[in-house]
């Protein structure tokens, strides 16, 4: 297996035609600039009509998809690539499809009494057949207030919605089905929030240090990725106690849901430091106010992106080896 980074081409894959291609395109780049400074080739493509061709073209050691929201996190991206017989960064096909839906990964995690919110998910022609109103009074009475209204897939708080009452449920489900056929609704929780990076180079899932998010208004997309409206603190101003405990959980949701080589799990504090999930994800975002970047930077630095490209080719190979030895076992003996 090569591991000379100046022999080592990376393509690292961003875009796409989600409502988050604006991120995606600059977490590729972000990655790309530090990629290249460790001294690998690197080239960026978009998930287009013209993908097969750039694979193919660039015949790349090791795809880096920075693809967010439906196409990117869902496996189908994944399949494609284990089907062209690519190694890649980051979760499987099958871990993908797990975490990329909200209520899927909500309902894993609680099998395995992983704290995370009571939910309901309702699809939009469920309204549209039995009429808003009997479920609204339902949601009311069974999930109460606060609540929180979000697309049951994508990412970046695009449709997501804190309500306090009733008269603010319609509004926040029509903007909720403006991203996705599914709304996921969940029981909110009044706390401070904290993501916590984890990176699985060597088998052994490690939390980083967990980032504070304190927004001036709610974390949204503009708070997210515009300067001037959140302040970050890493790591986190959690007592020691409370810090491993919400690194603990995201290492066991990591594993649970069979995650690989990097996630980032967004936890909720209560009042009394309890720690309760709200969001897991698979392709965290990589630009210059990312959360990932932001623990990277504070504790392991930029030289794990060249282990997470070395751990991508390792996971390849062993994936390969293992397939040519189920082909052999397979096969009859002959005399």
């Amino acid at each position: 297996m090569n591991t000379d980074p100046k022999q080592t081409h990376v393509l690292i894959l961003s875009g796409g035609l989600s409502h988050e291609r604006d991120v995606s395109l600059r977490s590729g780049n972000c990655v790309a600039n530090i990629l290249k400074d460790s001294g690998y080739q690197v080239s960026i493509g978009d998930v287009d009509t013209k993908l097969l061709e750039t694979i193919a073209r660039e015949s790349p050691d090791v795809v880096w998809p920075l693809i967010h929201g439906a196409e990117g996190e869902d496996g189908s991206l994944q399949d494609l690539l284990e089907l062209l017989g690519v190694a890649y960064v980051g979760t499987s096909a099958d871990g993908c499809r797990l975490a990329s839906r909200k209520s899927v990964a909500k309902s894993v995690l609680q099998k395995s009494w992983i704290p995370t919110q009571p939910f309901a998910l309702l699809p939009h022609t469920l309204f549209r057949q039995l009429g808003a109103r009997g479920i609204l009074a339902a949601i009311e009475r069974s999930l109460g207030f606060p609540l929180v209204v979000k697309p049951d897939d994508g990412g970046s708080a695009l449709g997501v919605s804190v309500i306090d009452g009733p008269d603010q449920l319609p509004a926040a489900m029509v903007s909720c089905f403006a991203y996705s056929d599914y709304a996921l609704l969940e029981r909110a929780v009044t706390g401070r929030e904290v993501a916590i990076s984890v990176i699985d180079i060597d088998n052994q899932p490690q939390a980083l240090p967990p980032v504070e998010i304190v927004a001036d208004g709610p974390y949204d997309y503009d708070a997210r990725y515009n300067t001037g409206r959140t302040e970050y603190f890493t790591p986190a101003r959690l007592h020691e106690e409370l810090a491993n405990n919400v690194k603990e959980l995201a290492v066991a949701v990591h594993q649970v849901l069979g995650l690989r080589h990097i996630s980032r799990v967004d936890v909720m504090i209560d009042e009394d430091d309890r720690p309760w999930v709200i969001d897991i994800n698979v392709a965290p975002g990589m630009t210059e106010t990312s959360l990932f970047p932001q623990a990277v930077a504070k504790s392991v630095g930029n030289a794990i992106y060249g282990k997470i490209v070395e751990a991508a080719l390792r996971d390849a190979q062993q994936v390969q080896q293992q397939r040519e030895e189920a082909g052999r076992a397979a096969r009859p003996e002959h005399d």
